[in-house]
């Protein structure tokens, strides 16, 4: 019977538990942290729901937060806001492609300290640079194709109802409009569903041949292709299982990143309000200097719940990429050798290589008399 999703399991257990409890090592710990942020691994245990703030009343008195953060920022300066809109729009861009890249090199040293049980960031990053090149084309080749699909499939539709007036008098035309928006979301959902997929299967099993054999994703898509012909129900199986799993992971992580949440937002709404108060007295507004240093002050708290979920998280860091190895390997020779090495060698002594025993010496001739 074929190595089945089911049985991959048990592996993966088995070497989380080693890679992180057998030693613990704290540095290891944090490094795997680090890396499986930036690799985007924590979206395989379905990521943390952040506590809906809306819900906590903030008292409203006069010249307090309100006062502050409404009028004083309704009367800032339109061409400051619209400047900084276009600045932070722009930088978010540019930061969005940086770590998408990042991201690329990151998935390979997730991969090598995976099959290695020892992470380390710099060798890696230095030497998984190609691979991780060709991975970053393939992922922004990827969102351009994702975007693309979608703005086609909206804007037709949208523009068939345009062109046909049923915007003009949408009352006319409410059964036409609804049942052409159900159709869409179905369709988009299979879409994304679709893409969520291929993103996910290129994720772990053709990155591992690209880290393996120095191919481009296209070839490692072909070959993949041509296994998951070969064995539709095996591959199916885990797909299904490994929801399974994110699931059961997500709900986890979710309750703890909820907990976690209210631990580091509540203190830190305790210290914006101080701040916000201490400014307005001062006579603080709403500059460029003022918002800048808002948004500066909220990347960083965000980033320290990110790494703080990710250290929380670092089993399933390390789990699901073992996961998929796992399962691979009993289908990729390549990946299957590494993953399970042949024993050494034993040395044979060497007196199993003494030459065969050898008749005694003669005694010397004796010399002649006289």
């Amino acid at each position: 019977m074929p190595f089945s999703a089911v049985d991959a399991i048990s592996p993966a257990i088995e070497h989380t538990k080693r890679q992180l409890f057998q030693p613990f090592r704290i540095g290891q710990w944090v490094r795997l942290a680090i890396v499986g942020l930036l690799a985007g691994e924590l979206s395989s245990g379905g990521g943390c729901n952040l506590p809906n703030l809306s819900n906590f009343n903030i008292p409203q008195h006069p010249g307090g937060t309100q006062h502050f953060l409404a009028p004083d920022f309704a009367g800032a300066n339109p061409a400051l806001i619209a400047t900084l809109a276009i600045v932070i729009g722009v930088s978010a861009l540019v930061l969005g492609i940086v770590l998408m890249y990042i991201s690329s090199v990151m998935r390979f040293i997730l991969f090598d300290s995976i099959l290695a049980k020892e992470c380390h960031i710099r060798q890696g990053w230095y030497r998984r640079q190609e691979p991780g090149w060709r991975y970053f084309l393939w992922k922004l080749l990827y969102a351009l194709v994702t975007l693309g699909v979608l703005v086609v499939l909206v804007g037709i539709p949208a523009g068939v109802a345009f062109s046909a007036g049923w915007f003009n008098n949408p009352k006319q035309h409410v059964v036409g409009l609804v049942l052409v928006g159900i159709a869409l979301f179905f369709v988009i959902v299979i879409f994304v569903l679709a893409m969520a997929l291929v993103f996910v299967l290129t994720k772990d099993f053709v990155v591992p041949q690209m880290a393996l054999e120095n191919i481009g994703a296209v070839e490692g898509w072909r070959r993949l292709w041509a296994m998951m012909q070969a064995e539709k129900g095996g591959y199916a199986g885990y797909v299904g299982m490994k929801i399974l799993l994110a699931i059961g992971a997500a709900i986890i992580l979710g309750i703890v990143g909820f907990i976690l949440a209210l631990i580091i937002f509540i203190p830190a709404a305790g210290v914006a309000i101080a701040a916000v108060l201490a400014g307005k007295s001062a006579g603080l507004q709403w500059t460029a200097y003022t918002i800048t240093l808002a948004v500066v002050a909220g990347c960083v708290l965000l980033a320290a719940f990110l790494f703080v979920t990710a250290l929380i998280a670092v089993p399933v860091i390390v789990f699901f990429p073992a996961y998929s190895m796992y399962f691979f390997a009993a289908r990729y020779p390549a990946l299957s050798a590494l993953l399970y090495p042949a024993p050494p060698v034993p040395s044979i002594p060497s007196a199993a290589f003494s030459p065969p025993n050898e008749p005694p010496p003669l005694p010397p001739t004796p010399a002649p008399i006289g």
